[in-house]
């Protein structure tokens, strides 16, 4: 192991990953996350056409968008990609959870009805 780190970012498996992704949950403010209903967050290595472009995705209908919501509807989903977030901290653990907290956070505003656009404007690209 290097004394610099960088080797543990690059061997994270699942399990310490999503523990990452668990702590910068709890570190959003509570205004953020309170009002996050029917939404599961999930790891998957990679998304489904193989690429390292994309670090998170949200699918589901954003709270803009709903009409009536009921019981029975699967849960609004955000991914996070644990493959391409690890490349891109290009083995730096702090810029690993800087990457998550800015993926989260992307994702999240989607849930809320702000598109990229608008997260663009307000730096959160």
């Amino acid at each position: 192991m290097s004394d610099d780190g960088a080797s543990l970012a690059l061997d994270l498996d699942a399990e310490a990953f999503e523990a990452i992704v668990i702590d910068e949950l709890d570190q959003l403010p509570d205004e953020m996350v309170e009002g996050l209903d029917n939404l599961v967050f999930v790891v998957e290595d990679r998304p489904e056409d193989g690429s390292l472009d994309l670090l998170g995705l949200y699918e589901g209908t954003a709270l803009t968008d709903r009409g009536q919501y009921g019981f029975g509807e699967l849960p609004d989903r955000i991914i996070l990609y644990r493959e391409p977030l690890l490349a891109i901290a290009e083995g730096d653990l702090e810029a690993l959870r800087d990457e998550i907290h800015v993926t989260l956070v992307h994702e999240i505003a989607h849930f809320y009805g702000i598109d990229d656009d608008e997260l663009h404007r307000l730096g959160w690209a």
